[in-house]
């Protein structure tokens, strides 16, 4: 039986942080902690890492209550506008940064990005760093041609988006019109990262079954075509953890690099 769509509204009332971090990211049953996290992070940071892809300001379009994504863009932008749909999720934020104490740990994937780095032991100001350099975090909502409805940003030079197009979006043509979107954000020759799942149909939160879009690799290139960019590299990895196919029933993950043209 196919998964209804997930409107705003669901997500307002049954979207529970905690239990997204303990579905996916917590150190003991996480079903994204190490298969996902590892594509994820070894992906921004060969990227950040090339010197191709720098600048003054990276926004982030829909983290949930996640930073992990966000741990190599500090070592290259200055500024970080990290943001979310659900002001559950801006609150773990908020909490991470401020460094409360029922804060989420994200120390596992802390350390993964230190070892790549070569700074094993500096975990504590690995998370200084991006702390200090993530300046707003806001509330957004991709579907709206301004995500940021009220305010107007000025254009930035990246913008990565991790596990978010594919719950936002009912169907391919929503998925390229928030690209078209999405590009508005950026300056000409600006960036745009995104990291996701193909083929999914479904993900759970704690008790909660939510809809996600079944995208294919073949729709994805058609989509950022479509909405004006040029394509730098698309990578998809094959899952290989079926363990927890129960679930979220994704087949494979992917990695999406383009650009805006600078003409544009």
């Amino acid at each position: 039986m196919d998964t209804p769509f997930s409107g705003p509204e669901i997500y307002k009332q049954e979207f529970n942080s905690k239990d997204y971090y303990d579905s996916y990211y917590s150190s003991n049953q996480g079903a994204l902690l190490g298969e996902w996290t590892d594509f994820v992070l070894r992906n921004f940071h060969q990227i950040f890492s090339s010197g191709n892809v720098k600048g003054n300001t990276l926004i982030d379009i829909g983290a949930g209550p996640t930073i992990y994504h966000l741990l190599s863009a500090c070592e290259v932008f200055t500024n970080i506008i990290t943001s979310d749909f659900l002001e559950q999720n801006l609150t773990e934020l908020k909490k991470w940064l401020k460094k409360e104490s029922n804060m989420l740990d994200w120390t596992p994937c802390v350390k993964f990005v230190c070892d790549l780095e070569g700074k094993s032991v500096n975990l504590a100001e690995k998370e200084e760093k991006l702390c200090k350099t993530v300046t707003q975090v806001l509330k957004c909502d991709v579907l709206k041609k301004n995500p940021f409805e009220p305010l107007v940003l000025p254009p930035a030079d990246c913008l990565i988006s991790c596990l978010c197009l594919e719950a936002a979006c009912k169907d391919v043509a929503s998925y390229c019109n928030t690209l078209k979107s999405l590009k508005d954000l950026l300056k000409p020759g600006g960036h745009v990262i995104i990291q996701s799942a193909l083929n999914t149909t479904f993900y759970y939160v704690g008790e909660k079954k939510f809809y996600c879009l079944s995208i294919t690799k073949k729709d994805i290139e058609k989509a950022f075509v479509e909405a004006g960019y040029e394509i730098v590299n698309l990578e998809v990895k094959q899952r290989e953890d079926k363990s927890k196919l129960d679930i979220s029933d994704y087949d494979s993950i992917y990695c999406v690099h383009a650009r805006k043209p600078c003409s544009v």
